[in-house]
């Protein structure tokens, strides 16, 4: 601000009714006419978390809690108001438990510090809780070799019975790698995926080199709740186990939040 007041937080974009973290990384690699096209059809709302400097005097040594009573005073005396978006905090402990379920507006868990501590910059003293489930998905490619998968590439049916990619495991431990090669079938023309390519990850431009097999491996995994508009994670799954009692018409599917 121009009175030398600096918050931290970070930019999120809000579309229909949950956080859309994927329209979010599409305006980050936009440039020109086509950054500003995306900015009108996808605003960004700025949610500050907390206070830096405070009409020009820097405040990173005040505790936690001042720091957030003056953050809090700022927005009021101010009247900020959309794009600028306040973080909700709270010692709550039933407050917390209630924002953990909101998994299906695009929130993954909370953050959290201590009330006393200063601000660290180029630390990271804030920490996380990112609630997880068990749930099941089938195996439709593999990076690394079918003898020796390095990361499987997931999928699910949706309502019309399309096979899509929903995440990709974090690496295979030996274990799970020696139980998983025998069961992969490899398939190419005939493969629902032939032809596509796949992201190494989030804002990444660089392609995974995958071999696609037969949709017909079950296994169950731990995933967060973050998940974009498509149903697909944003974030590694781990593979726990094959689920030998389970076909690929069992695995839940995917529906657009």
């Amino acid at each position: 601000m121009r009175d030398g007041t600096a918050f931290d937080g970070e930019l999120v974009v809000w579309e229909d009714g949950r956080l859309a973290f994927e329209r979010l990384q599409q305006r980050l690699q936009r440039s020109g006419n086509a950054a500003e096209w995306a900015a009108g059809e996808q605003s960004a709302h700025f949610v500050a978390f907390d206070l830096l400097r405070l009409n020009g005097n820097d405040v990173t040594s005040w505790p936690y809690r001042r720091r957030r009573a003056a953050l809090e005073s700022v927005f009021s005396a101010r009247r900020l108001t959309a794009p600028w978006a306040l973080c909700p905090s709270t010692t709550d402990q039933d407050v917390v438990n209630e924002w953990l379920t909101w998994g299906a507006v695009g929130m993954e868990g909370v953050v959290y510090k201590k009330l006393t501590e200063p601000y660290k910059p180029g630390a990271r003293s804030w920490l996380k809780y990112k609630p997880r489930e068990t749930t099941e998905a089938i195996v439709g490619a593999v990076t690394g070799t079918l003898a020796a998968p390095r990361t499987l590439l997931l999928a699910r049916y949706d309502t019309e019975w399309d096979l899509q990619y929903v995440g990709r495991t974090t690496t295979l431990t030996a274990a799970a790698c020696k139980t998983i090669a025998p069961l992969l079938t490899p398939v190419a023309n005939d493969h629902p995926w032939a032809g596509r390519t796949f992201s190494a990850g989030w804002s990444s431009r660089e392609t995974l080199d995958v071999i696609l097999v037969q949709p017909d491996v079950v296994g169950e995994v731990g995933v967060d709740i973050a998940r974009d508009s498509t149903g697909h994670w944003r974030h590694p799954a781990r593979w726990h186990r094959h689920r030998t009692d389970l076909s690929p018409s069992d695995v839940p599917r995917v529906t657009s939040r």
